[in-house]
């Protein structure tokens, strides 16, 4: 579903997959039955499903992903849902896993990690769940984590409900915060419903293509995004969107 986090495509391709997109329209970005269903066929074989979304903070609903489950029973699907934004959830949105959604768990692969949840960016660490016999590919693949970043993805396990409370509040606040600064010179701006990103369009203030205004911004601004085409399967440089990123310190 585009935009999508960019790393999906060369892992599909790695995989020998043969992608298939669906452009999800801004600025709702809901789940359209119709036009998923027509890029299912009997050679479907998964769904990559991110929510809460990257880049665009959308959270998709139980509603949503009832379609996706109702396709995956009728083609025979397997799904791969990226919930690693799980815990970051604004204005009383809620995330919800696929494989929560009917008969949807012996057939989804969930994964999440640890280094959103608890502040451990770059500390690569993560799991899955899933009924599908993946342990044997996933033990060849990376061996294992180092031993450090085991036992800190254990203090984090240790912590109580009412953290998981705190760090939503605490990314609501800087959420607010930088939505009004973008506003208030002219993106126009998807308010994000979970994860940590603010996804913009900018064409009231720039004829430059994304990355071009994403350079310009650094150099002149000082401020970094990601130009929006990085999202997408063709490189739609025409569009004029950009990602940017808050959880970063209040000042300024």
């Amino acid at each position: 579903m585009e935009p999508f986090y960019e790393n999906y495509l060369p892992d599909t391709i790695i995989s020998q997959g043969k992608p298939k997109y669906i452009e999800l329209k801004p600025m709702k970005f809901i789940i359209n039955e119709e036009e998923l269903k027509s890029i299912f066929n009997s050679k479907t074989k998964v769904i990559i499903i991110n929510t809460p979304n990257n880049p665009t903070g959308k959270i998709f609903s139980e509603n949503e992903l009832k379609i996706v489950a109702d396709l995956c029973e009728d083609f025979n699907v397997t799904a791969i849902t990226d919930e690693i934004y799980e815990y970051i959830t604004y204005d009383k949105n809620k995330h919800i896993s696929l494989a929560s959604i009917g008969n949807m768990f012996n057939r989804t692969v969930t994964i999440s990690g640890f280094s959103k949840t608890y502040n451990m960016t770059g500390w690569r660490i993560g799991y899955a769940v899933a009924e599908k016999n993946i342990r044997k590919v996933h033990e060849f693949l990376t061996v294992c984590p180092p031993a450090p970043l085991q036992y800190g993805a254990l203090e984090g396990l240790k912590l109580p409900k009412i953290y998981y409370n705190l760090l939503s509040r605490t990314y609501q606040s800087k959420k607010n915060l930088f939505l009004k600064i973008l506003r208030d010179v002219g993106f126009k701006c998807f308010e994000p419903q979970g994860s940590c990103f603010i996804w913009s369009e900018y064409s009231k203030l720039s004829k430059l293509n994304d990355v071009e205004f994403a350079k310009y911004l650094i150099k002149e601004i000082g401020v970094a995004g990601v130009p929006g085409s990085s999202f997408y399967s063709n490189n739609k440089s025409d569009k004029k969107w950009i990602r940017f990123s808050f959880p970063k310190s209040d000042k300024m």
